[in-house]
């Protein structure tokens, strides 16, 4: 029973973090029905903020990261994405794969391949004692962080101007467009909570692992495309519910597998999906807009 209840909490951060992870994602093709695949490179030009910042500050630091990383997300949707707004889904989908390995390439010859050191809320790597129970101070800073940002979130999409309209675009974008919501403002705005997101997670990365590499934000993109799949892709809830089935099922494998099985285990997680796919190929939360597209 003491495995059993560590593990549930181990799940619980792991699924934190890739929940964070798809709603950067998840808002994103709500609106423009776009895989941003360089998500990932907003979470690593966060984790360079955090090195080459050397305020003594740790709030300074994390708030000049924000709002760097908001920032770029911004620069990124008006460069890149909004003169190909209208394009086809696949000229979308290179457009986020270029851009990503734009800013990867830039990070190699600006900064080096090498990862690079960034020391930051490392006391929360410590760990108390409940009981019987270990837990880490970054597991319950990663839940809590969570939690906050979806109650934000959810407040914001439904209580605000702005977020009903941000609904409303991801039901119907042209439908919302012809009652007079503004496209520029309503995509401006997703990129801009994606980016403060990505922001979080690097945060998040760099206290738990104190490296920063061009390419950290490939494995976080790549959790994020996995978990709105399986919750069902242009839905939050379902992206959320996604990120901790994804974290749960990631540790009860690395638990329950023989030892000569667990270096196997991302392709036991990638079956899973699969098997999700198999079954229920519009996910398991469906957003309205992805049920008349399928």
């Amino acid at each position: 029973m003491k495995e059993v209840v560590q593990y549930i909490i181990d799940g619980a951060a792991l699924g934190s973090l890739y929940a964070l992870f798809a709603l950067g994602i998840g808002l994103i093709f709500g609106i423009m029905n776009l895989i941003n695949f360089a998500h990932g490179e907003l979470i690593m030009v966060g984790g360079y903020v955090l090195v080459y910042v050397s305020s003594p500050a740790t709030p300074i630091r994390v708030l000049v990261m924000l709002l760097a990383v908001v920032v770029l997300a911004l620069a990124m949707e008006r460069a890149a994405f909004r003169p190909v707004r209208h394009a086809r889904a696949d000229t979308l989908l290179v457009t986020s794969f270029a851009v990503s390995f734009f800013l990867q390439s830039l990070a190699i010859v600006t900064v080096g391949a090498l990862p690079k050191s960034a020391g930051i809320l490392s006391g929360l790597n410590e760990s108390f004692q409940i009981g019987d129970y270990a837990i880490r101070k970054l597991d319950v800073f990663t839940v809590a962080v969570t939690a906050v940002l979806l109650v934000a979130l959810v407040a914001f999409l439904g209580r605000t101007p702005l977020g009903v309209q941000m609904r409303a675009a991801a039901e119907d974008f042209r439908m919302a467009r012809a009652l007079g919501v503004r496209a520029n403002t309503v995509v401006a705005t997703a990129f801009a909570l994606s980016g403060f997101l990505a922001g979080v997670a690097a945060l998040i990365l760099v206290a738990q692992t104190g490296l920063v590499s061009p390419t950290m934000g490939l494995a976080p993109v790549l959790a994020a495309f996995i978990a709105t799949i399986i919750g069902g892709l242009g839905s939050l809830s379902g992206a959320v519910l996604g990120g901790y089935l994804l974290g749960s099922l990631t540790v009860a494998l690395q638990a329950m597998l023989p030892l000569s099985l667990r270096p196997y285990r991302d392709a036991f997680v990638f079956a899973a999906v699969v098997l999700v796919l198999i079954l229920r190929p519009q996910g398991l939360i469906s957003s309205r807009a992805t049920v008349e597209r399928v």
